[in-house]
């Protein structure tokens, strides 16, 4: 079928000629006109923004010339940004910047050209001013003018366009030093070359004059929002002393690579797609391990979220450590109520790939471990800040045909048989204990009182017997308290975990040693690698409770004179109580060797629990509080009953499930002490406190430490 067709009249065609050519005609005459202006156009806007930038931001700013040196590229020389009383930020010799017309028609500043010769930006900090100090004044200008509500997905797309137009096409930079003066204390510069000739990018940086030589180069392709370039540096690694010295850490890294795949909407959102890869990438620092830890190959394959009102990062995305990989899911949520959320997801895959891909120095005492099978993760966290006691958390790592080939650095069975167990303190080791039957302070678990096993258990891990080494109601309720306190006020350990933590690990509180300290705990429950019994029998004959006593044998000989078969009720509430904080037992005794009258209260909480548990008979009369009595031979070390105690000053462990109150204090009392009799009206805890009683100094009570400490050590070595 053929479409007919349309003829349109002549004078149609003379008319639609007549105004095109009329168009074209002033279009012509204006560009002519703003040509033959542009000069004097051009002078008028640079003394605009010059008068602009001393008006509102105090800076002084001078070009010697300024003029076009073609069509759409501008060449200014001598120019130079002094802010008022300030140190000079910069100074260029020479400037030339082209801009691309067609973009510009639609209102767009799309750089086409870009060429710096000898110049530098330096920025100076020198106590609390720096020359930079004018940018808080444009934040406060913007933040005042601004009343919409924002859109976090727009100031995405504007940021990101933003800074991709003034990427420009071609760019030729010789000899522009970047500095900066911290202080007069520390100083950093960088020298830098760099050119973009058709997308190639090609960098070389100068760092504090030859200290080393950094390299950014790669493809560039800006009106695509397509990117990708990679840094490294010549001969050793790509490091930074001054951050590293900021940060109290060690940062390097052989190559840095990112790339910029696609930003566009999708649907309300904005989404962002790159990736980030490290070659070899070297950490140390002490909050994260007391080691460095090299990851020698990670890439992130992310898709970003930007919506309104919140940013995410997609469980598209994927993690990649050597062979193994893992499928994470973050989103922070901006409102009134901040809304945390979390989710990993590690897919089946064989346990030998996953040990493997560890960063090297992060486990240590699992190195050279083979495992056989396959093994999965599942992760959940959520948290509103407006409701965090409904806070969701779930952990899950699920074991497939998994079996333990051969034993790394540690032999996680090693506590089967006898073995050496070094208690340290504040870092240094203070004696070697047998955990054993040549050792005569050893009990077997069958010769423990279960006065003191089901104490212990109360407070600190009720569940023992039937979790497989953790408890995640109990993280969980963890997390709700530590968030609502704003610090670490209550842990979530097993004695599964204070287990391992002692036995197999440093003490350092570093966030390696506790993902070592789960995926031990882990290793050990979920292989039947120790018994139940087993773990309890040496978790009591290792724990500390007192200064210098280690074990249920030493303690009940030490505190009551009595074999830990003979322990009553109230002797194992006690000893229950002064787990969290064994170097304060000694101030929770009067001078007559009787429990301050505070403890009562705890006595009455623990009996009243364990009661209903049917592992004890109901005590009206507070479950043995009254016959708690430290032996004679040590009351002469006691404080005076006067003495203002603070309890917290001592010990500065994790704390245990913190199921029960098992610390209280003689002042600064804590939430337990005002829930079961701390508050204005209790009187019981100043019963011997006299009005003209001070308060001793830190000064006073560290020396009163010392002296106490010295008394033990002392009576310790006449036994």
């Amino acid at each position: 079928m053929q479409i007919p067709k349309i003829k349109i009249p002549k004078k149609y065609l003379k008319i639609g000629t007549w105004v095109l050519g009329v168009f074209l005609i002033v279009a012509i005459a204006l560009g002519a006109v703003a040509y033959s202006k542009r000069e004097a156009l051009l002078k008028k806007m640079v003394a605009k923004a010059i008068n602009k930038a001393d008006k509102d931001y105090g800076l002084d700013v001078k070009i010697g010339s300024a003029g076009f040196t073609s069509l759409s590229t501008i060449k200014m020389t001598a120019i130079s940004v002094v802010p008022k009383d300030r140190d000079t930020l910069s100074n260029i010799a020479e400037l030339s910047v082209g801009v691309k017309l067609w973009p510009l028609i639609f209102g767009n500043v799309k750089l086409g050209e870009l060429k710096i010769n000898d110049g530098f930006v330096n920025i100076v900090l020198k106590d609390t001013i720096t020359n930079i100090d004018f940018i808080l004044k444009r934040k406060k200008k913007d933040s005042t003018t601004t009343k919409s509500k924002v859109n976090l997905a727009d100031i995405a797309s504007n940021i990101l366009n933003e800074v991709l137009y003034k990427i420009p096409d071609d760019m030729d930079i010789k000899n522009m030093v970047f500095r900066l003066n911290d202080n007069d204390t520390a100083k950093l510069s960088f020298a830098t070359v760099a050119t973009i000739d058709g997308g190639d990018l090609k960098s070389t940086i100068n760092v504090n004059n030859g200290e080393s030589t950094w390299h950014i180069d790669g493809e560039v392709d800006p009106g695509s929002k397509e990117l990708s370039i990679s840094a490294y540096a010549d001969v050793k690694k790509l490091e930074l002393p001054y951050l590293n010295n900021k940060l109290h850490a060690k940062l390097s890294f052989d190559t840095l690579q990112t790339e910029l795949k696609n930003a566009k909407y999708s649907g309300d959102d904005y989404k962002i797609s790159g990736s980030w890869s490290v070659k070899n990438m070297l950490i140390n620092q002490p909050r994260i391990a007391g080691n460095d830890i090299i990851i020698q190959s990670a890439k992130l394959d992310a898709d970003v979220l930007v919506g309104p009102n919140y940013i995410a990062l997609d469980s598209s995305s994927t993690a990649y450590l050597k062979n193994a990989s893992i499928h994470p899911y973050i989103k922070y949520t901006l409102g009134k109520n901040k809304i945390y959320e979390l989710k990993l997801n590690a897919e089946e895959q064989d346990a030998q790939s996953i040990f493997q891909a560890f960063p090297q120095g992060l486990f240590e005492s699992l190195d050279g471990l083979k495992v056989q099978g396959k093994i999965k993760y599942n992760l959940n966290f959520y948290l509103d800040t407006a409701i965090p006691d409904s806070v969701k958390f779930s952990s899950t790592l699920t074991p497939v045909d998994f079996k333990i080939l051969q034993w790394g650095k540690t032999n996680l069975q090693k506590i089967n048989s006898p073995f050496v167990y070094t208690p340290y303190e504040y870092g240094k080791p203070m004696r070697d204990i047998t955990i054993g039957p040549s050792n005569p302070n050893f009990t077997p678990l069958s010769a423990i009182s279960k006065n003191f096993i089901n104490a212990v258990l109360t407070a600190e891990d009720p569940s023992f017997f039937t979790h497989n080494g953790f408890v995640e109601e109990s993280i969980r309720k963890s997390i709700a308290v530590n968030f609502k306190e704003k610090k670490f006020k209550r842990g979530g350990s097993t004695i599964s975990m204070q287990l391992v933590k002692n036995v197999y690990l440093s003490r350092q509180k570093t966030l390696a040693r506790k993902a070592e300290e789960i995926l031990i705990v882990w290793l050990i429950e979920h292989n039947h690698l120790v018994s139940k019994q087993r773990m309890l029998e040496v978790y009591f004959n290792i724990m500390e409770l007192g200064q210098n006593i280690y074990g249920i044998g030493e303690a009940s000989r030490y505190y009551f004179g009595k074999q830990p078969a003979d322990l009553t009720i109230g002797d194992g509430l006690f000893l229950a109580s002064i787990v969290p904080k064994p170097k304060a037992s000694m101030y929770k005794f009067m001078a007559d060797g009787g429990l301050k009258p505070y403890m009562f209260n705890y006595f009455r909480f623990m009996g009243n629990i364990m009661a209903r548990r049917g592992l004890t008979p109901s005590d009206t009369s507070g479950y043995g509080f009254y016959n708690v009595r430290l032996r004679e031979g040590l009351r002469r070390y006691l404080a005076p009953d006067t003495a203002v105690i603070d309890t917290n000053a001592f010990d500065d462990e994790e704390d245990g499930m913190g199921n029960a109150p098992v610390e209280m204090q003689d002042k600064n009392k804590n939430l337990f002490d005002r829930i079961f009799g701390g508050g204005k009206k209790d009187t019981a805890t100043k019963v011997n406190v006299k009005p003209t009683d001070t308060v001793k100094s830190k000064k006073q009570l560290r020396q009163e430490r010392r002296e106490q400490r010295r008394r033990e050590s002392e009576l310790q070595n006449q036994q």
